[in-house]
Formats: C-alpha cells, structure tokens, sequence
C-alpha cells in the first residue's frame, strides 16, 4: 500500500523522536523539501500526494543526527531565511534575541553602520541590514567556508551592495567605527556535553572557547570599545549562565552593560554601550 505524505510524515516523526525534540516539525521540514515546496504549502494541500523519491533518505540522514537545517539547505532567522552547510553554524533562534536588542537600543533610529563579528552565513549581519534598509554592513570570520555562505546569502537577499565580508581574527584588522555591532562568539565550555547533531556537525572553531566558554570574550572585550561610534552599541551572545561574568569582562573595559533575555526568560545577551 502507498503512503500518502501525511502518513509517511506521522511514521518518520515517530522515529525521529528518538533523536530529536521536534520530531514533528522534523519530519514536515523534511517532506516539504523533498516535494520543493515551502512547508506551509505542503501543510495547506499537499498531505494527500504521494511520498516522493528522496523522503527515507533524509528521514536517515535526521536518524544519524545530521541537523535538519544541514539537510534542507536553508534555515529562517529574523524576518530573512539563510543558505547554510557544512562549516556554517546553525542559526537559532535565541541569538534573534540579539536584534530584538539592537532594535529597542535604537528605537525610532536607524544604525548607519553595521559589523559582525564571527559572522558566520551572514546571520546576524543580513538579518539587521534586513531591519534597516540604508544601514552598510561588514561580517567578519576566521572560516572561509562560513564566508562563502554569507555571501552567496548576501547576493541571493539583494543585499550584496551593502554587505561586505572579510577573513579575519575578530577585529585585529579594524581600524574603524561602527553605530552597532553583534557578536555571537563561541561560549561552550570545552567539557560541556552538547548533543550529537551539534558536536559532530558543526564547526568546533564556532562552538567551544576555552574549559569555561570565555576565551572569546576575553579576546573581544578589549576590542568593543574602539570599534563604536559616538551613540554606538555592542550587543554579544552569551550562554544563559555567563552574563555575570562575560559583563564583569566588559566593565573593566569602561562600558556600561545590561542584559537582555531570550523569550525563555534567560540571559541571552549582553549589552554594552
């Protein structure tokens, strides 16, 4: 007997259960890219067609922990969706906690300038450019696969005119100011135990810092300060138990700080102005 999509969904979101906390949606994701559709067309008329050639074998890949964004190729973020792959870090949702940030920072303002720090596919840096229409941006990362990403994202978003990428160490090779800058550096502490799609997927350079996740902040907090323009604002990633002392790092740098939650009610970014 045939399975239709609906039911090939229902059957693949109870395997991938056992590897995933959203099976569901998983699987949906998984089924709508196999069709080349958008999930919610999929969801909207296209349950009752037939499973199409491709479907098990990413239902596999999912069961081997290969994250879904890995196998789609694209992963929303903000009001922008991102190509992503292999040596790019998986946007999530948290870090949006970030823009949430920089646009209550600058209300009914404009900044003019943007830069990113470990950049990535582009995703904090596109997503505010995205925000603010006129703003320039510049994204910097030490990963070169990374910057491809970003600039295919940059291009494919009609934001290539405004987005710049640049190889680099953070900002060792900046000589110039910025109104706002993000940063959603690696803060894993090396022995953390992360889950096997994250650990053996994405790249350890954009996860892990140092035995207690502050490497990257002791590195950036020196840096913030010059690189804001008059008005300018800072505003960095930062695990959930890390605001005390990732803030302790930026005061002795002269700056004032406050800490914003994600929509779990934890702290999830950093402040700095």
């Amino acid at each position: 007997m045939t399975l239709t999509a609906a039911e090939a969904v229902r059957e693949a979101a109870q395997r991938i259960a056992a590897v995933s906390d959203t099976p569901r949606l998983d699987a949906e994701l998984l089924m709508a890219h196999a069709m080349g559709v958008e999930r919610n067309a999929l969801l909207l008329g296209r349950l009752a067609d037939p499973v199409p050639a491709g479907f098990s074998a990413l239902v596999g890949a999912r069961l081997a922990h290969t994250p879904v964004a890995y196998l789609t190729g694209s992963r929303a973020f903000w009001t922008i969706d991102l190509e992503v792959g292999p040596g790019a870090l998986v946007p999530r949702a948290d870090s949006e906690t970030l823009i949430e940030a920089a646009v209550a920072h600058f209300a009914d303002r404009a900044p003019a300038t943007v830069l990113d720090l470990g950049t990535g596919p582009g995703t904090l840096l596109l997503a505010a450019l995205d925000q603010w229409p006129d703003a320039q941006g510049l994204g910097v990362d030490r990963s070169a696969d990374a910057l491809g990403y970003a600039r295919r994202n940059a291009e494919r978003l009609g934001m290539g005119g405004r987005a710049r990428f640049m190889l680099g160490d953070w900002a060792a090779a900046l000589d110039a100011r910025f109104d706002l800058v993000l940063t959603n550096p690696p803060y894993i502490g090396t022995d953390e135990c992360l889950p096997q799609e994250v650990v053996g997927h994405e790249p350890a350079g954009a996860l892990f810092a140092g035995a207690d996740g502050l490497d990257a902040y002791r590195l950036l907090a020196p840096q913030l300060a010059r690189l804001l323009a008059p008005g300018g604002v800072a505003v960095a990633e930062i695990g959930f138990t890390q605001a005390e002392a990732v803030s302790a790092l930026l005061r002795a740098q002269g700056l004032s700080v406050r800490v914003a939650q994600d929509l779990g009610g934890r702290p999830r970014a950093i402040v700095a102005g």
